[in-house]
C-alpha cells in the first residue's frame, strides 16, 4: 500500500474476488459478487468524508448527531463495465447523484474513445468518485478523470476492483491528485493491454456478452 493506493485485504472481498476470477462463475454469480464487492469497497473509498452534526430526537432526549458534511457526492461510471460497481455503491449511499463517461478501447492502439460525457452540475463542490473494474493500461482511466476536472471536479477518488502496475504508474504520472481504491494488484499486463491474472473482460463477464 501506499499513499496513493488502498490495497483493500479485508478478507470477504479476497474471498468473493476470488470466486470472480474463476472461469466457471456464471454470468449471474459475476454480477452478484460484483454488488457485494464493490458495498465493502465503498466503506474505503468513502472514508475520511468531512462531518458535521444535526440536532435531533430520540427515543430518550435530543442529541447532536454526526451527518455527513457538504454536497451530495457524484459517482461517476466509466462505462459500460464500471455500472457493476456503480450499482452496489448506490446501495450503500442511494442520494448520491451519478454520471456517466462512457470510454471505449481501440483495440489497436489501446487508447480510449469518448463517445458520451454526463455528469452532475457543480462538481466542484462534491467528492467525485470514478468507477471502473479494471485499472489495465491506465489510458481510459486517465481520460475519464481529465473529463472530470475539465468539468470542474476538484475532489476525486478513483475506485475498482483490479489493478495492474502500469496502470497504477500511468494514473499517478497523469493525476496524482487522485488516489486509487482496489482489491487487488495483480501482475502484469498481457500484449493485449489485458490484465494478468485477472478475471478476463469485466464488462463481458458481467453482461453476458462475447
Amino acid at each position: 500500500m501506499t499513499e496513493h493506493v488502498t490495497h483493500v485485504t479485508h478478507p470477504l472481498v479476497q474471498h468473493k474476488l476470488t470466486l470472480m476470477r474463476q472461469t466457471d462463475t456464471s454470468t449471474a454469480s459475476f454480477r452478484q459478487l460484483l454488488r457485494e464487492i464493490s458495498q465493502l469497497l465503498a466503506y474505503e473509498v468513502t472514508r475520511g468524508l468531512p462531518m458535521t452534526t444535526r440536532r435531533i430526537d430520540t427515543p430518550l432526549e435530543p442529541m447532536d448527531a454526526p451527518v455527513i458534511d457538504g454536497k451530495k457526492l457524484a459517482l461517476v461510471s466509466i462505462l459500460r463495465a464500471g455500472n457493476g460497481l456503480l450499482d452496489g455503491v448506490l446501495e450503500l449511499i442511494p442520494s448520491a447523484r451519478v454520471g456517466f463517461v462512457g470510454l471505449y478501447r481501440d483495440e489497436e492502439t489501446l487508447k480510449p474513445v469518448q463517445y458520451y460525457f454526463k455528469v452532475p452540475t457543480e462538481l466542484e463542490d462534491r467528492l467525485v468518485i470514478a468507477v471502473d473494474p479494471m485499472l489495465a493500461t491506465g489510458n481510459s482511466s486517465v481520460a475519464a478523470i481529465d473529463l472530470l476536472k475539465k468539468a470542474g471536479a476538484k475532489n476525486i477518488r478513483f475506485l475498482c476492483l483490479l489493478a495492474a502496475p502500469e496502470g497504477i504508474a500511468r494514473m499517478k504520472e497523469a493525476h496524482p491528485d487522485v488516489p486509487i481504491v482496489t482489491a487487488a494488484i495483480d501482475s502484469h499486463l498481457n500484449e493485449n493491454g489485458y490484465i494478468v491474472p485477472g478475471l478476463g473482460d469485466a464488462g463481458d463477464r458481467m453482461f453476458g456478452t462475447k
